[in-house]
């Protein structure tokens, strides 16, 4: 039994593109000894051969593990055997093909292809392949069935006001979603495969009259130069198309929230979505997006302006707080308060490190704390991250390793990194921050500066699709600065941000 598995699967491994090039006879036998060579090796590809009004014969194909087998038989196959009207002539094939779609085939999705290589390409998606005797067309029904979890709250991106449906693996389940919010019949949802192995379906999105044609042109360019096996998750797809790959920065945003999406689409922005992910892909970014929640218009602007003065101040901590107290403990002793400098060197006294040796353990110890916790079931991570933060660190602070200031800086670090609104932005603070340290560790606070003037550098010249990263900060736009540090009431944000450039950039009209 093995030896003939074994022939069976190594007679022919590698399937070439040109043998899809075949074309269809309308022999039943020819054809079903063709797609048994193409498709029919694996075991859960089922044939199902029966006779149209016990007079045509036909073969169905079909993935028993994408497709909705009960429905197929009640629906196709037995319909189509006791057709009890006279079959129209072969000889009018289209004719043939009409009859059978109108009267007896009862499903929504269905169509008709000619080519051997579209067939096969949906018969691998799930769909039904369905060749009948004389004819020269094949037949697809699109009775795809996929198990899906439900829709959740995305955990990445939990909000306390908000819608609390998140997106899901399911490609057209994310797409019904956006759709749900967008009535716009200006709205275009655009289909297509990516990779050439996987043929893995996403949605390309925007709303025609507000996102720059170029945009959508560049964003379809970069996608159609993708040529890779598979894109695993739209991170592939991330990586693939920004414009700077030496960037820690994300120049795409990703999200998981439908409402989130909605609003990148509002603003003239592109969504892709892959299907297997719940991840969408939002594009164009800029540096005041880091820093915006789709909260911060649920609450009154007040509030809204509040949450994201106190993010800004939170990533400045993040990323330069462990650097700065390096440089003061080890370069800069008089800048410090004779009462605060007295008060720390009375907790550094044993500690057998210099700052930067200290500070580095402590926050190397917390990035494995903070890994552990989440490759850990949930309640095991959350007791290994509170459990190893207070026993670890009270350890370390009556060994003497490390001083209880250190504990402090380290652990309001850690707290200002999760106010971040995205996971991936906490992650670039937090490479930025080690290199920030290393300077610090150096050169002290003139480190420091000449470190933010590099990053500085960098940003202003970094792009996104053709936008400038640090708009509206560099170029400086006034219109957007309504929406940036401070959140402006609703009622005076009447005009779309100026970068992602729009075709009409009134948003809302409102007078009171």
């Amino acid at each position: 039994m093995f030896k003939k598995l074994f022939r069976r699967l190594n007679q022919d491994p590698v399937r070439e593109n040109d043998e899809y090039m075949i074309e269809i006879t309308g022999n039943l036998d020819e054809t079903k000894k063709t797609l048994d060579k193409i498709i029919a090796e694996s075991d859960d590809v089922v044939v199902r051969e029966f006779n149209i009004a016990k007079k045509r014969r036909a073969i169905m194909y079909v993935i028993d593990s994408l497709a909705n087998m009960q429905t197929l038989e009640e629906n196709i196959i037995r319909p189509l055997m006791y057709f009890r009207r006279e079959l129209p002539d072969i000889k009018n094939e289209q004719k043939f093909i009409d009859s059978l779609m109108e009267d007896t085939i009862l499903f929504n999705e269905v169509e008709t292809t000619d080519n051997v290589e579209d067939a096969v390409l949906g018969f691998m998606a799930g769909q039904a392949l369905l060749a009948i005797d004389g004819v020269q067309t094949f037949v697809i029904i699109d009775s795809r069935q996929f198990e899906q979890r439900g829709l959740q709250e995305p955990p990445s991106e939990l909000l306390v006001r908000g819608p609390r449906d998140g997106f899901n693996e399911v490609l057209h389940t994310n797409v019904g979603l956006v759709r749900r919010r967008v009535r716009d019949p200006n709205f275009v949802l655009q289909f297509g495969q990516i990779g050439r192995r996987s043929k893995r379906d996403f949605a390309l999105m925007y709303i025609k009259g507000i996102a720059d044609p170029k945009l959508v042109d560049e964003m379809r360019y970069r996608i159609s130069c993708i040529d890779t096996d598979d894109t695993e998750e739209s991170g592939n797809i991330e990586q693939l198309v920004e414009d700077n790959v030496l960037s820690p920065f994300p120049q795409v945003l990703r999200t998981e929230r439908p409402d989130k999406t909605v609003s990148s689409l509002m603003n003239g922005g592109i969504a892709v979505s892959l299907d297997g992910t719940p991840f969408a892909l939002l594009a164009p970014v800029t540096f005041q997006f880091l820093f915006k929640s789709p909260e911060d218009n649920y609450d009154r602007w007040q509030i809204g302006t509040l949450i994201r003065l106190l993010r800004y101040v939170a990533a400045f901590i993040a990323l330069f707080l462990p650097a700065i107290y390096i440089a003061m403990v080890s370069y800069h002793q008089g800048m410090i308060p004779t009462l605060l400098a007295v008060s720390i060197a009375g907790t550094r006294e044993g500690v057998p490190f210099p700052s930067f040796i200290e500070a580095f353990a402590m926050e190397f110890t917390l990035e494995l704390l903070r890994e552990a916790g989440i490759r850990l079931p949930n309640p095991i991570g959350q007791t290994i991250g509170i459990v190893g933060g207070l026993v670890i660190g009270d350890a370390a602070v009556r060994a003497g390793i490390v001083s209880p200031i250190m504990i402090i800086v380290v652990a309001l670090t850690a707290i200002s990194s999760f106010s971040l609104p995205s996971y991936n932005v906490s992650i670039t603070f937090r490479m930025l921050r080690f290199a920030l340290m290393i300077i610090a560790a150096g050169f002290g606070l003139y480190g420091i500066v000449i470190g933010f003037i590099f990053i500085t550098i960098h940003l202003a010249s970094l792009k996104s699709f053709g936008n400038y990263y640090m708009s509206p900060f560099a170029p400086f736009r006034l219109r957007d600065w309504g929406d940036l540090l401070f959140r402006a009431p609703l009622s005076g944000q009447k005009k779309r941000p100026q970068v992602p450039n729009t075709y009409d950039d009134q948003k809302s009209n409102w007078t009171k």
